[in-house]
């Protein structure tokens, strides 16, 4: 894994965890090699998280719609800033840019963007890993709801397999290194549940 989405919060949370937890990130992709690519953001977690990754001497590339350069206040000076017309193309890109992807704390656009990619994965379209990093147990209600939708027989036991889960990130990169997308074929799964 050469290059790593990370997923965050443009607001720092409630909780000074979360904070360090983003710098922590930042210095465990610089000591892994990894090269960050983000939404682009000065301010929140997002920015906690560049920085870091910038002050040990890693690689950052943002990747910030021209509408948000003002409300996601964009990190100045950043060699790699990408700035796109959509947060279509926003996700796009980053997708394209990235070997794998990290969920930390965030709200909405977070939660949207890390489901997409996973779905992405589920349907075939790449096979990168996708991990959330459960810092302070923020994800624990989701992931009982993907066990919920797995009892319920909406997500397959191997699609839920795609989604890492560590509250440690070097862990979680670790466990991202060895990933291998399931085999399974979604399409054959929806024929099968429609026969039942």
């Amino acid at each position: 894994m050469k290059r790593v989405c990370v997923f965050c919060g443009s607001s720092p949370g409630a909780r000074s965890e979360y904070v360090h937890t983003a710098e922590r990130v930042g210095r465990a992709l610089v000591t892994h090699g990894i090269h960050l690519v983000y939404g682009g953001g000065g301010v929140g977690l997002m920015g906690h998280l560049a920085r870091a990754v910038l002050s040990d001497g890693g690689e950052v590339t943002g990747v910030i719609p021209a509408a948000l350069l003002k409300k996601e206040v964009a990190l100045t000076g950043l060699r790699d800033m990408r700035v796109v017309e959509s947060m279509h193309e926003r996700k796009a890109l980053m997708a394209d840019l990235a070997d794998g992807f990290i969920a930390m704390p965030g709200g909405f656009g977070t939660l949207e963007e890390f489901i997409e990619v996973v779905t992405w994965t589920q349907l075939g379209i790449h096979g990168k890993p996708t991990g959330l990093l459960n810092v302070a147990g923020y994800f624990e209600r989701l992931v009982e709801f993907l066990d919920h939708a797995v009892a319920e027989e909406f997500i397959r036991p191997e699609h839920r397999s795609m989604v890492l889960v560590h509250d440690e990130p070097e862990h979680l990169l670790d466990l991202m290194k060895t990933y291998q997308p399931p085999v399974a074929d979604k399409a054959d799964w929806i024929l099968g549940m429609q026969q039942r």
